[in-house]
């Protein structure tokens, strides 16, 4: 794997012609072969911090979260940074800077707090903010703090998020530091509820699953057995709620109690895609060509 963190090395555009907000194009370096997934309409992001592109999100405006975000992994290197929750201005003012800009202490500008997920939604709300884009994905200090805003996180039960979930990205971490030879690309999405939607203060989307995959087209052949399916695609469906149904990811009724209804299943990039085509009633592509 690279040494550096790619975004590191790619300088944000300053032209009036690009937007960071409402086009992919500025960052298409963070999906394989320059190919955002398709199957999903939603509002593209190009996160931009301290002017640098760190990686990319499909938004959601009216459920005040992101459907997913796309990144390219780097080894990680010193301690998780301290949360510093930012937001993205452009979502409330299309004119604004393109650079996520952190929450200041006092009242919100009634503006952003209209067009996104702001810090007094997720106090005292049972939920927790859960990462798309992790920052144990990442090498450097501005790779990691750059994924500390609230357009890259979803409701996500504390249980899933500290437990089976971190588990997979801790998984994935490790998988990939050790057998990937060259770039890593990883999408990390939700899947919303069928029917009955659950808010967050009636004002952001709760999904009933978190799903992950990574394409690593070049990586060392000689890998054991027990990942020979793990390249060169990967996937993973997480569950949000203990109580849904078992079809999508069965519930190990051996697990610790405060983990318990919180599995992450691993599958193939096509079961995956399966389930997303079912929930979402139509095609869901992740990577071009399937990473083949």
């Amino acid at each position: 794997m690279s040494g550096l963190c790619t975004s590191l090395l790619i300088l944000a555009f300053t032209t009036s012609s690009v937007a960071d907000v409402g086009d992919f194009t500025p960052c298409l370096q963070f999906f394989y072969r320059s190919w955002p997934p398709k199957g999903l309409a939603g509002t593209p992001i190009c996160q931009r911090y301290n002017n640098i592109y760190h990686f990319a999100t499909l938004y959601s405006r009216p459920r005040r979260s992101p459907w997913l975000s796309a990144y390219l992994y780097t080894v990680p290197t010193g301690k998780r940074p301290k949360a510093s929750w930012k937001y993205e201005p452009q979502l409330a003012y299309p004119a604004a800077d393109g650079n996520m800009v952190p929450f200041l202490p006092g009242p919100v500008d009634m503006n952003v707090v209209e067009s996104q997920a702001v810090e007094l939604d997720y106090i005292n709300s049972t939920y927790s903010r859960g990462h798309l884009n992790p920052s144990l994905h990442h090498q450097t200090y501005q790779c990691r703090s750059s994924t500390f805003t609230l357009t890259n996180v979803v409701p996500q039960k504390k249980w899933s998020n500290d437990g089976p979930w971190e588990n997979l990205e801790q998984t994935v971490n490790k998988t990939l530091a050790a057998y990937c030879l060259g770039e890593a690309y990883i999408v990390t999405g939700i899947i919303p509820y069928q029917r009955d939607e659950h808010w967050i203060k009636n004002r952001v989307a709760v999904p009933e699953y978190l799903w992950s995959a990574y394409c690593c087209p070049k990586y060392n052949h000689t890998i054991p057995d027990r990942l020979k399916d793990a390249f060169p695609t990967f996937a993973a469906i997480g569950r949000n709620d203990p109580n849904s149904t078992e079809e999508i990811v069965p519930v190990d009724k051996t697990a610790k109690k405060q983990f318990r209804g919180y599995d992450v299943r691993q599958m193939s990039l096509n079961s995956l895609e399966m389930y997303l085509k079912d929930r979402f009633n139509t095609v869901v592509s992740v990577f071009n060509e399937q990473c083949a």
